[in-house]
């Protein structure tokens, strides 16, 4: 394990499951210039590599990678820099031993349990970082949503959640407004682009009926566990919160609505006041404000977890608050995942800050 600056190596990374998520977050790694300091080594995906490489090259929603990009015998170039690539469907079938790894990101969205997760510490993974929730708070050694909990990592956990792209949307904002102006009851509506376990015309391609349905011809409702993940980094709102979510026909960037009641009476200004001040002071970086007229798509490849307009925030009586919020889904969770790993990996260095953005 690396764990002083200066002359020693790089992190070393890995990705299993090289999908939105995967591609994503190599992405920000080279966008953010940080690729000297966290080196993604190796990529499990059982795509082919002609597939993987132009599909690193060419991305519909966020355009060309910022360096080039290659297919070689077994690895791919990425701004010169080999990336061994293996294309194995079980975590046993990678030797991960030998790849040296200081951190694995799980991508594929597959393993939701402990036992499940535990086979990748089994074949030899020091750590994992999971790109999505885990079935429940036990089944990891934490859930993190960088801004709000990251900080509680000691460095000596082996497996923990990045939680989701809608929990780090919402969770930095109700915390918030719970400690501000009390919290009573919450319900969240979030309108999410569509993913890729909804079929392009209706087909038998998944249990929940509604999934089975054209992505790009309908609003579909679907399940979420949004409100279990929230009360999971927020445990003083068990019990207070709902949450719905509509699938939209949209390839990027979605949104919350979000209705609170709380616990004084706050006018809408009072309330833009605050986000604003939270988005230029303690959350900059990962919360933005806006008052701009706004559609969706202002905010493909934005990096923050959530930008709220301020135009559409809503009194329905003294206590009663509407907001609507929007996000990247992609993006800005790519980008936190990035700034939990850089921090969970920088523990191990004692001889810096992990909060310091000093590159190595």
């Amino acid at each position: 394990m690396a764990s002083v600056f200066g002359s020693c190596r790089p992190f070393r990374l890995a990705i299993n499951g090289y999908g939105r998520i995967g591609r994503c977050f190599l992405r920000a790694l080279y966008e953010a210039g940080l690729a000297g300091e966290l080196q993604v080594v190796a990529i499990n995906e059982p795509a082919d590599l002609g597939s993987i490489a132009y599909l690193t090259r060419f991305d519909s929603t966020h355009g060309r990678f910022p360096v080039p990009v290659a297919a070689g015998d077994d690895h791919l170039l990425v701004g010169g820099q080999a990336i061994a690539v293996s294309h194995a469907r079980e975590p046993e079938a990678v030797d991960w031993q030998s790849l040296d790894l200081d951190l694995l990101l799980e991508c594929s969205g597959q393993y939701g349990d402990r036992s499940q997760v535990s086979r990748f510490l089994a074949a030899g993974v020091p750590r994992l970082l999971l790109s999505h929730p885990a079935n429940s708070a036990a089944d990891v050694d934490a859930t993190v949503v960088y801004g709000i909990n990251h900080q509680q990592l000691t460095g000596a956990e082996r497996i923990v959640s990045n939680a989701s792209c809608t929990t780090n949307a919402v969770v930095p904002l109700l915390d918030l407004l719970a400690r501000e102006l009390g919290l009573e009851q919450v319900l969240l509506t979030t309108l999410h682009s569509v993913m890729n376990d909804q079929p392009l015309i209706d087909g038998y391609h998944h249990t929940d009926l509604r999934r089975t349905r054209s992505a790009m011809q309908s609003i579909i409702p679907v399940s979420t566990g949004l409100a279990r993940g929230v009360e999971r980094l927020l445990p003083g709102l068990a019990g207070k919160v709902q949450a719905k979510a509509i699938r939209v026909p949209t390839l990027n960037v979605s949104a919350i609505d979000l209705v609170l009641q709380v616990g004084q009476e706050v006018g809408a200004g009072q309330v833009n006041r605050l986000l604003a001040d939270a988005a230029a002071g303690p959350l900059r970086g990962r919360l933005a404000y806006s008052e701009e007229i706004h559609a969706s798509i202002d905010f493909n490849h934005d990096p923050h977890s959530a930008i709220v307009d301020g135009s559409q925030t809503r009194n329905v009586g003294p206590r009663l608050i509407n907001l609507l919020v929007w996000f990247d889904n992609e993006w800005g969770f790519a980008n936190r995942m990035l700034d939990v790993a850089r921090h969970w990996l920088r523990l191990s260095a004692p001889s810096a800050s992990p909060d310091s953005t000093s590159q190595r």
